[in-house]
């Protein structure tokens, strides 16, 4: 009966310092090998300077959620979800179970289902990606009379 209580315990910690875990912040010196900080040339900075670009990333960074998995959380619970349109960057006929999406915006996302479907051939068609319930999302890809379930990837 104990080692289930102190199982659970530890998960719930667990779960709590994640997301607090994900939101410190780290100097540039901390982030970047001692090659990469000189390849930058930031090696030249006066402390002063440095400190200033530290706070200024500070501000101006996006705060970066994980999962208990370790995985990345594009989209936290307590965040907004949107429709949106973009298109795909390059050749698609359609999905094959395993399907990688690369958007022009720069994100990726990657089949969620299994199954395939063929559509007409297309360079770089327009898509919407819209949410759904219970976190998941569809992609709707313009020309294509199917839509796919996707999750982000990056």
């Amino acid at each position: 009966m104990r080692t289930p209580l102190m199982l659970l315990a530890a998960l719930a910690l667990l779960t709590t310092a994640l997301p607090v875990m994900a939101q410190q912040f780290s100097s540039l010196e901390e982030r970047m090998s001692a090659a990469d900080f000189k390849a930058a040339g930031l090696d030249k900075l006066t402390p002063q300077e440095l400190q200033n670009l530290d706070n200024w990333l500070r501000t101006h960074e996006q705060t970066k959620m994980v999962s208990a998995s370790g995985q990345l959380v594009f989209y936290p619970t307590n965040q907004p979800r949107d429709k949106f349109n973009t298109h795909l960057v390059g050749h698609f006929n359609g999905w094959a179970g395993q399907t990688t999406f690369t958007l022009d915006n720069g994100q990726v996302w990657k089949q969620a289902e299994s199954g395939a479907y063929s559509c007409p051939e297309v360079d770089n068609p327009e898509v919407t990606i819209k949410p759904m319930i219970l976190g998941s999302w569809l992609m709707y890809v313009q020309g294509c009379n199917q839509s796919v379930r996707v999750e982000r990837v990056k």
